[in-house]
């Protein structure tokens, strides 16, 4: 019976993550329909957390900046978020 019920599990989705999205084409996966910037940022490389993180826009509608504290739904909407890093430009020292 434990089978079963473990089959029955993975076939509902119980254990599956609602939510995913992309930074610079790598999957993560989220339990939470909202998120931050500084989450998102946490979960990448140490090298990549210091960059300004941006949610690719959809159609004709801009990239958007997306700071720590920016709130982000990861509801579908024609797919899955897209997000993508750039590193801070530094202009003659």
């Amino acid at each position: 019976m434990e089978i079963m019920a473990t089959t029955s599990e993975h076939a509902t989705g119980k254990n599956d993550p609602k939510y995913f999205y992309f930074v610079d084409g790598e999957k993560f996966d989220s339990d939470d329909e909202f998120t931050t910037g500084a989450i998102i940022k946490s979960r990448l490389p140490d090298a990549k957390r210091g960059y300004a993180l941006y949610l690719e826009g959809r159609g004709n509608d801009p990239d958007t900046l997306i700071n720590d504290d920016t709130s982000v739904s990861l509801e579908k909407e024609n797919g899955p978020k897209r997000f993508y890093t750039v590193p801070s430009a530094s202009f003659g020292s």
